[in-house]
């Protein structure tokens, strides 16, 4: 009677990567487009968030060169108003400086129009860097769901190349190998999704606080010079 043997996609001599996966179960493919697909959108991310965080230290240094030239604050604001694509320190000195005025015009007390101030360049820098840590969380999920859902493929694998051997009357390293094999590399792939995406995380998060910040530090200031124009204007810088 003649040896039964598992059916394998892929012989000991052609045992390359891209024979295992296309020889893979049709789970475990799923499982690797899933996660290759990630990889590929956590890249655009963090291309994403490396220009956006470019852009933004360039665009508060500038603004912060103008700011402490000794420029007037009003004549600030006008060109704020005219700049459709205002953002970063721009935006938030606008929100803040819009707020000062429009209190200072219903008569409110130096102290008010200061707290009221204060409140909408906090708001004004929370919105800023929401936009700015946008995709952070996504990265953050791929970077912690990425090795499960490859474990997964991996297991549902080995477990399926288990049950192939079960029909199988003589188990060889030539017929155990492959199924092996196509299920690690689910998880290998997990990872090579993964460990960008954490990387990526942990130094946009960093650069992130670093910026928030400068930017409080700056609406501190700029409070400070409001109350120093406002109680004598001979002394604004």
């Amino acid at each position: 009677m003649p040896t039964e043997t598992l059916p394998t996609t892929a012989t000991a001599h052609s045992l390359n990567v891209m024979d295992l996966i296309l020889g893979a179960g049709i789970i475990v493919q799923l499982v690797m487009l899933g996660l290759l697909l990630a990889s590929i959108f956590s890249w655009y991310l963090i291309a994403k968030l490396y220009i956006s965080f470019k852009n933004a230290n360039k665009q508060d240094q500038q603004f912060e060169k103008v700011f402490w030239s000794g420029a007037e604050l009003p004549t600030l604001f006008k060109n704020a108003q005219t700049k459709a694509n205002r953002a970063g320190l721009e935006n938030v000195f606008h929100d803040g400086y819009s707020e000062f005025n429009k209190l200072n015009k219903r008569k409110a007390s130096l102290a008010q129009s200061l707290e009221g101030t204060e409140r909408i360049l906090r708001v004004s820098l929370s919105r800023e860097q929401a936009g700015l840590e946008h995709g952070l969380g996504t990265l953050a999920s791929i970077g912690s769901v990425a090795p499960y859902v490859g474990l997964f493929g991996t297991v549902w694998g080995i477990m399926t190349a288990f049950i192939g051997l079960s029909t199988a009357e003589q188990v060889t390293l030539a017929t155990v190998a492959p199924g092996i094999a196509e299920a690690l590399i689910a998880t290998a792939i997990g990872l090579f999704a993964a460990i960008p995406a954490v990387l990526a995380f942990n130094h946009f998060t960093s650069k992130s606080e670093g910026l928030y910040e400068e930017r409080a530090l700056f609406a501190e200031e700029m409070t400070a010079r409001l109350q120093r124009q406002s109680l004598a204007p001979e002394l604004e810088d």
